[in-house]
């Protein structure tokens, strides 16, 4: 609960305060928000914010896309299309049309998204690199490359150990 207050605290005094994104453009902002939207709007804060989290550390790792739009959007191609469940974050390619129609729920992730890109982490997955719903067990989960590191509402975070 201490965490969260401090978080929050913190997020306010960036967000209000500063007034900006630091080395963000506005498509950037909008693909990170979009990710945690659609993978955690109903969610609690952290779980949000790990989401943000994880992203921004796949796009500073050379196995990734430096790009945050090309990390959020990252997937097997058919014909120009996303296979379906081949992409990196599942909402992306699940067959469904990513339409937000929750306004509330967006302006949040949206508020976490800048949280995120103003340097606002949790140090328990300060480093996390994959995460995934607890209702689900994908194959990397199980291999001793992933490190578990915490868990925030359904949202298990893994830092892959062998990511450069």
């Amino acid at each position: 609960m201490k965490q969260c207050i401090y978080i929050v605290v913190l997020s306010i005094f960036f967000t209000l305060f500063m007034g900006r994104v630091v080395d963000a453009e506005e498509k950037e902002i909008a693909c990170l928000a979009e990710a945690v939207y659609f993978e955690a709007r109903s969610e609690g804060l952290l779980s949000q914010l790990g989401v943000a989290v994880v992203i921004l550390n796949r796009a500073k790792l050379n196995s990734y896309p430096s790009n945050l739009c090309d990390v959020v959007h990252q997937s097997r191609l058919w014909q120009g299309n996303p296979v379906r469940n081949k992409c990196m974050f599942s909402y992306w390619c699940d067959g469904k049309p990513e339409r937000i129609t929750d306004s509330d729920a967006y302006e949040r992730s949206l508020f976490v998204a800048k949280m995120a890109l103003n340097g606002i982490t949790i140090e328990l997955i300060r480093n996390a690199t994959h995460y995934h719903a607890r209702y689900v067990k994908p194959f990397w989960s199980t291999s001793d490359r992933f490190k578990r590191l915490g868990r925030f509402d359904t949202h298990i975070f893994y830092l892959d150990t062998k990511a450069k």
